[in-house]
């Protein structure tokens, strides 16, 4: 019975091609003419609950049969993707439509359909090559990309200009050396709640992102290739980790290493920061804070190996094998990852598309400065294709290996030596 409905699933879906004509206006086929309710479980930051319901809202107006429930997902990436897999594992049918991280579709590629034969070709040919790359899984796509994200740097233009610098640190020495001069001259001010730099230290995925493109600006690798080379314990290696311990209680607050990506944020919009690391999704209400009169965004600075380096991050859309109404949450899945829908959603949350051509329309340019076609090839991706299923595995042991040094709690190369033998120890299971 599965198969059956799985086969006549594709077939109406594949029958039902979305389709954008001259009047820009969507004709779509929602797969199924029944009454039914979807869950949706949404942006899992939490801060984009607008853009979220705006989607839901032209999607009903197209299918006005599909009620889509829109469920906030826990801030947590780590604590959503073991929501998931516990969901999953129980076969639960209460998941309909998720998000997915891209580094997740290995590890819930079993639980997904597969989309390759749902999605129209044109759709997915619209998509950056690398993500749908990243989410086909033995020749199954498992999820079709909606937004992606990297890391960056923000930094306040006012503040530059005050204290005599033309442009943005191109190194991390000049950020420390930036960071200390504006931090020493707005305390000396009596603002003693200003600090330098802020960024993501907790003991989290974010902080895998963080470390990674410390280290990979410092060794010019990743610290899991994709030939399965594990590259943590170096001496260069250590120095990008002791560089960053160096901050904290200096130019970045104590607390630091307890920070999530809002954390930062609340510290930035306060206009309590220099600089900031973080994602594209906080570069349009960094510009609404009444406590920034003047920011913009430059790539993350240079270590010894000559250039910097962005995580790659993003969103993708899956649909559960559990769902009860797959018909309708594949539709969906369709409309949420189209063209259409990326445009309004990349301006509604500062998000760079997925979808190709749309770096080329002229209300991306001007939404998003910083969005480039080229973006792919200046990020680095997280080792989740070749770690698979053992990437939650291989982004704990490391991350807690960097809090350690960021706490003090171990020395570098300690904690470096004892990820090498827990990386080498998991991968020989």
């Amino acid at each position: 019975m599965r198969k059956l409905a799985l086969l006549m699933l594709v077939m109406l879906l594949t029958i039902s091609t979305t389709v954008i004509t001259a009047q820009d206006e969507m004709v779509f086929n929602c797969g199924t003419d029944e009454e039914v309710t979807i869950n949706y479980f949404g942006d899992p930051v939490g801060s984009h609950p607008e853009a979220e319901q705006a989607t839901i809202d032209r999607f009903m107006e197209l299918c006005p049969n599909i009620t889509v429930e829109l469920n906030q997902s826990s801030a947590s990436v780590t604590d959503l993707l073991a929501f998931y897999l516990t969901a999953f594992e129980a076969e639960s049918s209460d998941l309909d439509v998720i998000r997915v991280d891209v580094i997740w579709p290995g590890q819930l590629a079993d639980h997904l359909l597969d989309l390759s034969d749902i999605a129209p070709q044109e759709h997915i040919d619209a998509q950056l090559p690398a993500l749908i790359e990243n989410d086909t899984i033995d020749g199954r796509l498992v999820a079709l990309p909606l937004r992606i994200g990297f890391g960056m740097l923000y930094y306040r233009t006012d503040l530059l200009e005050k204290y005599g610098y033309d442009a943005p640190p191109a190194t991390w020495e000049e950020l420390e050396e930036m960071a200390t001069a504006i931090q020493d001259g707005e305390r000396a001010e009596g603002n003693d709640e200003f600090w330098g730099y802020v960024w993501q230290g907790n003991s989290y995925e974010g902080l895998t992102t963080n470390a990674l493109e410390w280290h990979v600006s410092e060794t010019g690798d990743n610290f899991l290739t994709s030939e399965g080379d594990i590259l943590v314990n170096t001496d260069a290696a250590v120095a990008a980790y002791e560089r960053a311990a160096s901050w904290v209680g200096t130019i970045s607050p104590p607390g630091v290493v307890s920070y999530q990506e809002e954390d930062a944020r609340a510290v930035w919009h306060s206009g309590n920061a220099a600089f900031m690391r973080n994602w594209p999704y906080a570069y349009v209400s960094s510009g609404e804070s009444e406590d920034i009169p003047g920011f913009d965004v430059a790539p993350l600075p240079a270590g010894a190996s000559g250039a910097g380096a962005s995580a790659l991050g993003g969103w993708h859309i899956g649909v559960s094998r559990y769902s009860e109404n797959p018909e309708a949450a594949a539709a969906f899945a369709v409309y949420m990852t189209s063209v259409e829908n990326q445009k309004h959603y990349s301006i509604d949350t500062s998000s760079p598309p997925a979808a190709l051509e749309l770096y080329d329309d002229p209300d991306i340019q001007e939404s998003m400065p910083f969005a480039s076609p080229d973006i792919v090839e200046i990020t680095t991706a997280r080792p989740s294709n070749f770690a698979r299923d053992q990437y939650n595995a291989v982004s704990t042991l490391y991350f807690e290996a960097v809090h350690s040094i960021l706490t003090g709690e171990e020395d570098a190369d300690v904690a470096l030596e004892l990820l090498e033998l827990d990386l080498m120890a998991l991968f020989e299971e």
